[in-house]
């Protein structure tokens, strides 16, 4: 679990924008219910499936912003 968290931290900018796409924006959500399994985090599980029922609609937008800037999804990640 921790692996494929580290992985998507050290993937590349374009990568991440690539991801951060409506369509796509699905990697991001199970990002965050892996990373919240790996680290425990009940907050993190229920953002993430969240972000899969919303994410495609709205929240991928979110995604793309906070990558842009800070090359990570903060917002419930």
């Amino acid at each position: 679990m921790k692996g494929f968290v580290k992985w998507m931290d050290d993937a590349p900018l374009w990568l991440k924008i690539v991801f951060a796409l409506p369509v796509l924006d699905i990697v991001w959500a199970i990002y965050r219910i892996v990373k919240g399994v790996a680290y425990k985090k009940v907050s993190r599980i229920i953002a993430g499936i969240v972000w899969i029922l919303l994410g495609c609609v709205i929240f991928w937008i979110i995604d793309i912003i906070c990558v842009c800037i800070w090359r990570e999804p903060k917002v419930l990640a």
